[in-house]
């Protein structure tokens, strides 16, 4: 069984910076890829960054230049650095985590961002 535990969400006003972080406990260590989704109403569930074991990430292009995803393996945490915040990126903020390549990914329960002014 694994659990991801989220924080690090909150209001911040557009222009401003929030930082997300996520905790991986149970039958997991060093998982092949860690990240982040994030879900507004009406919407499909959208990737944000994603970093794998080996420290390569990706990034949607709306998060390119503003957000850096980074995680500690010994820690099994990953963490986003979310800076230039926009109302667009107001959503519920989803951890994720794959165990391997194959593998079905778990994820934390969410935590919102807002962004408002």
């Amino acid at each position: 069984q694994v659990q991801l535990v989220e924080s690090g969400g909150g209001l911040v006003q557009p222009g401003g910076s929030l930082r997300l972080s996520c905790a991986a406990s149970g039958s997991i260590f060093s998982p092949y890829a860690m990240g982040w989704y994030r879900q507004t109403p009406g919407k499909q569930r959208e990737l944000v960054a994603t970093i794998l074991r080996g420290g390569s990430t990706m990034y949607a292009d709306s998060a390119k230049g503003r957000f850096t995803i980074s995680r500690d393996n010994a820690k099994n945490t990953v963490s986003l650095q979310m800076n230039s915040l926009r109302s667009e990126d107001t959503a519920v903020y989803y951890c994720y985590a794959r165990t391997n390549s194959n593998s079905v990914p778990n994820w934390g329960q969410g935590t919102q961002v807002t962004v408002s002014s």
